[in-house]
């Protein structure tokens, strides 16, 4: 009788990723604030490049839950983006991305803007394939974990009661 290999696990550090730039004019509206675009544009990248690096494969976008935008972030903020994978199915990873903007000059950082990705796995057939299962072998990774899936459900829930 063959036996089963065991499938491969990855942590939620593994898959942690942050980016960071510079709001500049190219990606601002005409109040000198970052167009909404460019903000999803920078949340679908971290989260992808999250959801590589835990599948350590190919992804593709599956679905954006809606984006909570909560502040500003003015011309010559720096942006900073980050992600974290908290949750698999099968083929799919589902990534926590949110997004500060930070003024250096004045010690400043504050949330922007929050969303859910779903991400897919691609085999070299560009077939959904299999993720790795999540393990969050430390307290601190658990409790993000937990926080991501509480935030998740209370929206969700909240979406519900508006519909």
């Amino acid at each position: 009788m063959q036996q089963q290999s065991a499938r491969r696990t990855a942590t939620l550090d593994d898959s942690h990723t942050e980016t960071t730039e510079i709001l500049m004019p190219d990606d601002t509206n005409n109040l000198g604030r970052a167009l909404g675009g460019s903000v999803l544009h920078w949340m679908d990248i971290c989260g992808a490049i999250s959801a590589r690096r835990f599948a350590r494969r190919q992804v593709v976008t599956a679905s954006m839950d809606h984006v909570d935008f909560l502040a500003p972030i003015d011309l010559g903020d720096v942006v900073v983006t980050e992600a974290y994978v908290f949750e698999t199915g099968e083929t799919s990873m589902e990534a926590k991305v949110d997004v500060y903007a930070e003024r250096p000059s004045d010690d400043e950082r504050r949330e922007t803007a929050t969303s859910f990705f779903t991400f897919v796995a691609l085999d070299d057939d560009e077939k959904a394939t299999s993720v790795p299962d999540l393990r969050c072998p430390t307290d601190e990774q658990e409790a993000k974990r937990a926080h991501a899936l509480e935030e998740r459900k209370k929206r969700r829930l909240e979406l519900a009661e508006k519909v």
